[in-house]
């Protein structure tokens, strides 16, 4: 529902300028709702908690809070950075106005590039497990491999990507609907696999036939720290998408508040709900590397596709499955949420081309940048499966090093931009300066570790160049891509480069001067 009252109210923060986007419509429980369905809780944990539990084994909850940690500090600079400027650019805006011109552009390339590939990702999961579920219904396990055979993968993964981007074109309100559809059920099964877990574990059923032991929460004692720091690094990248409820600033009903609020309260909800998981299943099938071990390399890429039947049965079980589809659905349509706006906004600053910061005149939506998105995505992943599916797998692995990169930036940004008034107050000290210097000096730390692994030629799909990991020279040569983007886009809109568009002072630019088009 939309708030009239907050939206007649809506005035632009100093310095940026209203976009014409829909005023009043996201509260506190939707732009949590919407983060959580960004991170895919349900995806995530059967593809992660295999690879975590190989590295950590029994440590897996304290990787979790680990990798909650930065996160968790970084939250706080989005909020005051939002509390300061409610702007859809987010990392982008503020990393400007707090950098500069370049950084900032930067950041929000990191940005935008990191959704777009991972939109192409969240396609092929949905993918896969639209078939299996399919198979399971009718009890014919050829159908599972149709997600194999190379032009029906690519056929119906465009499809995904084309519903997504259709719902993500016909405005907020629509998306709302269905998150609170796709989110509500993953996260009801997702608790259902918990209580049936712990039953067995209680029972003395389950074959892990493990005890709680609160050392599974300390880093300390039995793990090296090369372990440890890979386990974070994945941990990491599990937290990633929560600050998307921090680009619906200008839609929100409180946009000062509303939005850091949820960017928060999804984060604890995913911490929670991480925990939970990882330890009902740590206890019901234990860490070894056989049969239903959480260690054991056949299952550690899906590992609710092995336990679903034994910890649920087997009808139960398909809900499993349709969980991790809705979760892998339901992110692939919200993250276009956080792509859509940060294009809008380099639109309207003149970063991008101005033809990005034009909004649909019914949805009042960024639909063009939607589109674009969509059509980058599906590009993106038909170039890559038809030439290499493991250069997909590099890409993915490499958007740990963008991730870390503009969370980063923006947690610096915080403590830079306020710097002249962090001592005023005790509350002043601890969020605008201490929590984001801690979070970006974290993140910096996995972000330099990140780049000096992905070297290793064993990294990723073990693929190299001249000896060297590929993911490295993805990485890199994708934030250079950005890099000579950037200075062609100077060349032909210097008024941004010039900041003269976009900074700390600037007074609140007009529709007409920015070129917005309604």
């Amino acid at each position: 529902m939309v708030d009239k009252a907050a939206a007649a109210k809506y005035e632009a923060a100093p310095g940026t300028i209203d976009k014409g986007l829909a005023h009043g419509q996201v509260g506190t429980l939707t732009g949590a709702m919407l983060g959580v369905s960004s991170v895919a809780p349900g995806y995530t944990l059967t593809a992660t908690i295999g690879l975590i539990v190989a590295s950590v084994g029994l440590k897996m909850p304290a990787v979790f809070i680990a990798g909650f940690i930065p996160m968790f500090l970084t939250a706080y600079a989005y909020r005051e950075l939002n509390e300061d400027t409610p702007d859809c650019g987010a990392s982008f805006t503020w990393s400007t106005k707090a950098f500069g011109p370049y950084v900032g552009w930067l950041a929000g390339w990191g940005m935008v590039i990191a959704t777009i590939i991972v939109l192409s990702n969240l396609g092929a999961v949905a993918v896969e497990f639209f078939y299996l579920f399919i198979s399971r219904i009718v009890g014919q396990p050829w159908i599972a491999d149709l997600a194999d055979v190379k032009w029906i993968n690519i056929v119906t993964t465009l499809a995904f990507i084309a519903a997504a981007t259709a719902i993500a074109y016909r405005g907020i309100t629509t998306t709302e609907r269905i998150q609170y559809v796709l989110v509500g059920f993953q996260m009801a099964v997702l608790a259902l696999f918990v209580v049936m877990a712990f039953v067995q574990v209680a029972r003395g059923t389950a074959p892990g036939g493990l005890s709680f032991d609160i050392s599974w929460f300390s880093p300390f004692g039995g793990l090296s720290t090369a372990a440890f720091i890979a386990g974070v690094t994945g941990s990491i990248f599990a937290f990633w998408g929560w600050d998307t409820t921090l680009t619906l600033g200008e839609e929100a009903k409180d946009p000062k508040k509303t939005p850091g609020r949820a960017g928060l309260l999804a984060i604890l909800t995913i911490l929670l709900t991480y925990l939970l998981v990882s330890l009902a299943a740590m206890m019901f099938g234990g860490v070894g590397d056989t049969g239903l071990g959480l260690g054991n390399a056949e299952t550690a890429d899906n590992v609710f596709g092995a336990l679903a039947g034994p910890v649920m049965g087997e009808w139960l079980g398909l809900l499993l499955f349709l969980a991790v589809l809705a979760s892998s659905a339901a992110s692939l349509q919200t993250t276009f949420l956080p792509a859509a706006r940060a294009m809008l906004a380099m639109g309207a600053y003149g970063a991008f081309p101005k033809k990005f910061a034009s909004v649909h005149p019914r949805f009042l939506v960024p639909s063009f940048a939607a589109v674009v998105a969509g059509i980058a995505s599906s590009a993106f992943y038909v170039v890559t499966t038809i030439f290499s599916e493991r250069t997909l797998y590099d890409t993915i692995a490499a958007l740990g090093i963008m991730i870390c990169f503009y969370y980063g930036i923006t947690a610096f940004a915080c403590a830079w931009y306020f710097r002249q008034e962090v001592f005023r107050s005790f509350r002043n000290t601890i969020f605008k300066l201490i929590f984001p210097l801690l979070g970006g000096l974290m993140l910096a730390v996995v972000f330099v570790i990140s780049v000096v692994e992905s070297m290793d030629p064993d990294y990723g799909s073990g693929a190299t160049i001249f000896g060297i990991g590929l993911v490295f020279y993805l990485a890199f040569g994708i934030l250079i891509f950005g890099g000579v983007l950037m200075l062609v886009m100077r060349a032909k809109s210097p008024e941004f480069f010039q900041g003269r568009t976009l900074t700390r002072d600037t007074e609140a630019l007009t529709e007409d001067e920015a070129g917005i088009d309604t």
